[in-house]
This record gives structure tokens, C-alpha cells and sequence, in this order.
């Protein structure tokens, strides 16, 4: 796949298709809607507030990728679990997080998912199936793939769903996770959201396969999947039947969702080395304009895509000014939630 150009279609497993009037429903599509703006709104406060000196350190935002977590989120059911990266503030919202604990969590704020002490990088909400977001690169697949299986033993028909990135499919722990849940028919799926960058590194300059995870799929006996990760009918189609082939002891999928992040790997990060026109290439098919207008064409009113967008912007002015009204952590908080011994004590 060219870096430079998005996919104009994806590849689908046979019998699915997106944008199909008659598969989703109307009520659906306006959930999804509601979600990407949401995941949008959420995310640009994000950026403004770090630039406001209210959020400390670094972040990584996902501004493009917002389909991948909406698809996924309004199929999964409540006990699902996720486990998301350190880009993975979008994956919390959509299991139904709220704003407040997420941006308040953003400016370590006792009112934030994890009291302020976790960050942007570790954000979990048990509550909400989110069961960490990891900092390193690929650790999080073996703790899914361990999810899965305690889901499958105690047989709960839950599922795992892991999110991670291209760089991640070069690493031992996504062969290894690959690997055992395949074997043991594991209820876990694993979603590549491709963005086209580890990092700074275009993936193609180290990855001798054009498609990073989908091409790697047939080597545990697994279909290739490859869905346009911007499209969140698309998602959200291939998602149901991943989760569907989870659920019914079918074993686990891998999905290489193939999306765009519009802004640097961080920032730190101006992404100067995206070469000349790739980003405008991308804007033209942006997630949230695209789907405005898919629902525009299949006759939503006007009125109503506006008054959601209305609604979802006045829940981040909300949840930011409930946020910035919270305190920091109290002191003796550094004292909670911690080993007292580190070794043999809490092993044994």
C-alpha cells in the first residue's frame, strides 16, 4: 500500500460489505455518529488544554483514528474487555468512560479514572471493561491473551479485544499472543490500527509484507482481514463478526484496520517526515466529516446530526470545567494503591 494515498476500499471477509442501509440500522448509525464526535470533541480539548499548560507531559492523541474505536466499542458488550496502548483515550470514551474522569485523569485531578496518578498513558476504568492502557510497545497482547483464557475457562463468553499499533507486529510478544490464542482457540481479537508510522518509521522500511498484521494472519491459520479503519460502518461490521466468532468458541481474529493519525507520533513530535500531500490525502477522507455526510445521503435531517454535535460539545465543555475545578491528588495518595513489598509478599 502506497504511503502516500488512503484506501479508496477495503477488503472485507466474504459477505460483509459497508454502508449497507439494510445491515445497520438507522438507531446504530446515529450511535456511531454520536461516538466519533464525541471521541473528536474529546480529543481536540485534549490538545487544547496541553497547550493551555493544564496537561503535563506528553500525550498521544488519535485525531484521525476515531472509526476503529467507535466500531469496536458500540459492538462490544458490557462485559467485554479492552486493552488499549498509550494512544488510547478514544478506546476509553467509546466503552463508556466518562470525559471527566478521562480529561481530569489528563490533568491529574482527583476526579480523573485513576485519582490523577495514571496519566494520559495508563488510563483503565474496570468498571467500564477498559483493563489498562500500556506504555510499552505490545505488552498488553500476552495480558489479553491471559483475559481471554480465564474467560474461556470460567465460560463467560466475554472477550478480549486488543488494540495496538503497526510497530507492535514486529515484536515477539504479538507472534507469541498470535500463537497461544490460536492454539487454544481463544475468545481474544487483535486489532492493528495501521496508521502507516511506528513512531517516526514508515512501516513499510521494515516490514518486508504489505499489510503488517493481516499478512501475517494465515502463518496461526487465521483469515486475512483488512477493513478501512476509517469507515466505521466498516469497523463496526467486521467487528460484530469478530466478536460473534469469539463469543461462539469460533477462536480469535486478527484486523488490520488501515487508518491515519493527523497529527505527530506525539507532541513532541511536528511529523515532518510525512512526505508532501500524504496528510491532505488523508484529510479528504477523515472519519467524522465522512460519516456526516454518509448519514446526510441516507436522509438523516440536518437538524438532528447538528443537535448531536450541539450535545457532545456542551459534555466536554462540561466535563472540562468539572475537571479543572477538581483538586490534585492529595499527598498521602502516593501511599495508596502501591505494593508495600515488592517481591515474595504479594506473590505468596
Amino acid at each position: 500500500m502506497s504511503t502516500t494515498s488512503p484506501p479508496q476500499a477495503a477488503i472485507r471477509p466474504s459477505g460483509e460489505t459497508a454502508a449497507n442501509p439494510g445491515v445497520i440500522s438507522g438507531g446504530a448509525r446515529l450511535a456511531l455518529y454520536r461516538l466519533l464526535v464525541a471521541l473528536r470533541y474529546t480529543e481536540k480539548r485534549a490538545y487544547d488544554l496541553f497547550l493551555q499548560n493544564l496537561i503535563k507531559g506528553t500525550s498521544h492523541l488519535a485525531l484521525g483514528q476515531e472509526a476503529v474505536a467507535a466500531g469496536f466499542g458500540l459492538a462490544m458488550e458490557q462485559g467485554d474487555y479492552t486493552f488499549c496502548t498509550y494512544r488510547g483515550h478514544h478506546h476509553t470514551l467509546a466503552r463508556g468512560a466518562p470525559m471527566r474522569g478521562v480529561l481530569g485523569e489528563l490533568m491529574g485531578r482527583q476526579c480523573g479514572l485513576l485519582g490523577g496518578k495514571g496519566g494520559s498513558m495508563h488510563l483503565t476504568s474496570v468498571e467500564h471493561g477498559v483493563m489498562g492502557s500500556y506504555a510499552i510497545v505490545g505488552g498488553h497482547l500476552p495480558i489479553a491473551v491471559g483475559a481471554a483464557w480465564s474467560a474461556q475457562y470460567r465460560g463467560t463468553r466475554q472477550v478480549a479485544v486488543a488494540f495496538f499499533g503497526d510497530g507492535t507486529t514486529n515484536i515477539g510478544a504479538f507472534h507469541e499472543s498470535l500463537n497461544l490464542a490460536a492454539t487454544w482457540k481463544l475468545p481474544v481479537v487483535f486489532v492493528c490500527e495501521n496508521n502507516l508510522y511506528m513512531e517516526y518509521t514508515p512501516i513499510h522500511m521494515v516490514t518486508p509484507v504489505d499489510n503488517p498484521a493481516a499478512d501475517r494472519a494465515s502463518a496461526y491459520g487465521l483469515p486475512s482481514i483488512i477493513v478501512d479503519g476509517n469507515d466505521a460502518d466498516a469497523v463496526y461490521l467486521v467487528a460484530l463478526a469478530a466478536l460473534k466468532r469469539a463469543r461462539e468458541g469460533g477462536g480469535p481474529s486478527l484486523i488490520e484496520c488501515k487508518t491515519y493519525r493527523h497529527s505527530g507520533h506525539s507532541r513532541a513530535d511536528p511529523a515532518k517526515y510525512r512526505p508532501p500531500g500524504e496528510l491532505e490525502a488523508w484529510m479528504e477522507r477523515d472519519p467524522v466529516p465522512m460519516y456526516r455526510q454518509r448519514l446526510l445521503g441516507l436522509g438523516i435531517a440536518e437538524q438532528e446530526i447538528a443537535a448531536i454535535e450541539r450535545e457532545e460539545l456542551s459534555n466536554v465543555d462540561r466535563a472540562t470545567e468539572e475537571a479543572k475545578a477538581s483538586p490534585p491528588p492529595e499527598l498521602k495518595s502516593a501511599f495508596t494503591d502501591v505494593w508495600a513489598d515488592g517481591s515474595a509478599g504479594w506473590r505468596n
